[in-house]
């Protein structure tokens, strides 16, 4: 396996494609949910994505735009195309510390699907007071990591 943190403008024909082949395919398709993944973010995001050989097997970007807050960035579209083996934690924590040695972040936020709420505990974000709500047709909760305690 081999991590990549491209910057949008550093992205390859190819990668470009093939990240965005790959959530089509499981935001989508998989999980029917009819919405356009080209949201013009990433163009300012960073995109952290694990290869083997030629193939893209976990991906996730990191925003650094906010709206007023200061102090965190988020963390979006994170996708593993191999499951149960240890990629979605691998991606995440990949993401975590690109965010900390780019960003230096207070906190890092997340949309997380409601079922992945355990999964994103295990990595020490914690839901917030806000109700779950819908993106799309599918629940979601807000998550932050305190990186003062990480």
């Amino acid at each position: 396996m081999e991590l990549h943190i491209k910057q949008f403008e550093e992205l390859t024909v190819y990668e470009l494609y093939e990240i965005l082949k790959l959530r089509s395919a499981v935001f989508v398709v998989e999980q029917k949910s009819r919405y356009l993944d080209t949201d013009d973010m990433d163009q300012d995001a960073l995109h952290v994505f694990l290869t083997d050989g030629d193939e893209i097997v976990a991906y996730l970007r990191i925003l650094s735009r906010d709206s007023g807050e200061t102090g965190y960035v988020k963390i979006g579209r994170v996708i593993a195309k191999r499951r149960r083996m240890g990629l979605g934690t691998d991606i995440v924590l990949a993401g975590i510390r690109t965010a900390r040695q780019v960003y230096k972040p207070e906190k890092i936020k997340i949309a997380a699907q409601t079922y992945t709420k355990e999964f994103y505990e295990r990595l020490g974000f914690v839901k917030t007071p806000d109700d779950e709500y819908d993106i799309d047709g599918i629940p979601h909760i807000n998550m932050e990591l305190d990186m003062q305690k990480s």
